[in-house]
């Protein structure tokens, strides 16, 4: 097995760590060990999306103590004895399917080394976007679409914009993005992640007025509508606009919490698939093949950087949704 000593490691690292809800410091740990065939990762960058405010506030199944993050970029530092195909440099994208129990949002990461996946053309930040890539990418999987479906999409996330611009190259014939304005509506149009955008006011009433023109300029409805806003209020509504036969995608994070209400009989009777597509099921490969070649287009998602000392910064700055994507960056 790979020794920490013999690639002049050091014996410890910084670490950002959770006590309890809201509760958090940066703390000195030692490094994580070395299986026969685990990978040793020094992070560079990690991305940070809605799911690490919901641990923030102690969702999302979160149990205390944790360190989170589960978007690492970084490079090979060491391996064990049964690693074969990596060498100390490679630049690699970890799955964080399946965790070593210990770290993430570390400067080091072990992972298995069948979970570890080498990537070349982006830079450490673009590649903060191949786990959420990844979950686009399981999102396609389940969804399954047909040549020439009519897709809506709420919502303009980063994940939201991956998925639309897989959608229209398998099958996606006319897509609809609905999401308020700003800055993630400006990036969808600029990445021209759609072939229709529609502005929902922020005001309640406002955006329940342009929802039911919405559908009357869609009169049979969508073949695939996907819910990315992690708004229940929006899930609950976003079954009308299906057509008959079509799939609703429960798409985004959602508050524990949070319940729906849905018609039985108009799932019976008009034949519509409610999925769900959680997380990113054995779609690395897949991911980094359409962003290290860029057949998806992602300039701009990740629009602000932080430091691990900036950490409350960078929710602060997510909660205000004056970003479109945050990421860590690690010197």
């Amino acid at each position: 097995m790979g020794s920490m000593d013999s690639f002049n490691l050091p014996r410890s690292m910084r670490a950002l760590e959770y006590t309890a809800a809201q509760k958090f410091s940066i703390v000195e740990k030692a490094l994580p060990k070395i299986r026969e065939h685990d990978i040793l990762i020094k992070v560079k960058a990690c991305g940070v999306c809605g799911t690490d405010l919901h641990i923030h506030d102690s969702g999302f199944g979160a149990q205390f103590p944790l360190t989170p993050g589960h978007e690492t970029v970084g490079t090979v530092a060491a391996f064990g004895l049964s690693v074969t195909s990596f060498a100390i440099g490679d630049r690699v994208v970890a799955d964080n399917s399946e965790l070593c129990g210990h770290c993430h949002y570390c400067q080091y990461a072990v992972y298995p080394a069948h979970r570890v996946f080498k990537f070349h053309n982006l830079s450490d930040i673009e590649a903060t976007l191949l786990e959420p890539a990844s979950c686009a990418a399981h999102g396609l999987d389940k969804i399954s679409p047909q040549m020439g479906s009519k897709v809506l999409l709420f919502g303009a996330g980063p994940t939201g914009l991956m998925l639309a611009q897989l959608l229209r190259q398998n099958g996606g014939c006319h897509l609809v993005i609905a999401a308020p304005g700003g800055v993630k509506m400006e990036l969808a149009r600029d990445l021209d992640a759609a072939d229709e955008f529609v502005e929902l006011p922020r005001e309640e009433s406002a955006a329940a007025a342009r929802m039911e023109e919405l559908r009357r300029e869609h009169p049979y409805g969508f073949d695939v509508v996907v819910e990315a806003t992690g708004s229940a209020r929006v899930l609950e509504n976003a079954i009308h606009f299906v057509t008959k036969g079509g799939k609703l995608v429960v798409y985004g994070v959602y508050d524990d919490e949070d319940r729906i209400s849905l018609s039985p009989n108009m799932i019976f009777k008009e034949e519509i698939q409610v999925l769900g597509s959680f997380s990113q099921t054995n779609k690395f490969p897949a991911a980094i093949d359409y962003l290290d070649r860029q057949r998806i287009n992602v300039d701009g998602i990740v629009n602000i950087t932080f430091k691990l000392e900036e950490w409350e910064e960078c929710l602060e700055a997510m909660k205000k949704k004056s970003v479109v994507k945050a990421a860590i960056v690690f010197d």
